[in-house]
């Protein structure tokens, strides 16, 4: 029971440093993006220790993976200059 709430403040504590990175970093917007996606990473594995493994697989699928994704593809379209 120890063990699972130390995890659990040890991620929470991550989550908040991820997302202070991702908001503060005004350098790179890459590390911006992939601090956001860290966060929505290890808010999926928060889910899966408080027994919500659906919610879990949804948030890394969507929040982590699609969503990361789609920035970095609007970044290169948006860097490059491309129009339609």
């Amino acid at each position: 029971m120890t063990l699972l709430i130390a995890m659990s403040l040890l991620l929470s504590v991550t989550i908040v440093a991820a997302a202070i990175l991702a908001t503060r970093s005004s350098q790179s917007l890459a590390v911006s993006i992939l601090s956001a996606g860290l966060v929505s990473l290890l808010a999926s594995v928060q889910f899966l220790l408080l027994a919500a493994p659906d919610v879990a697989m949804t948030e890394a699928a969507i929040g982590s993976g699609l969503t990361t994704f789609l920035f970095f593809f609007v970044l290169g379209r948006v860097r490059g200059g491309e129009h339609d």
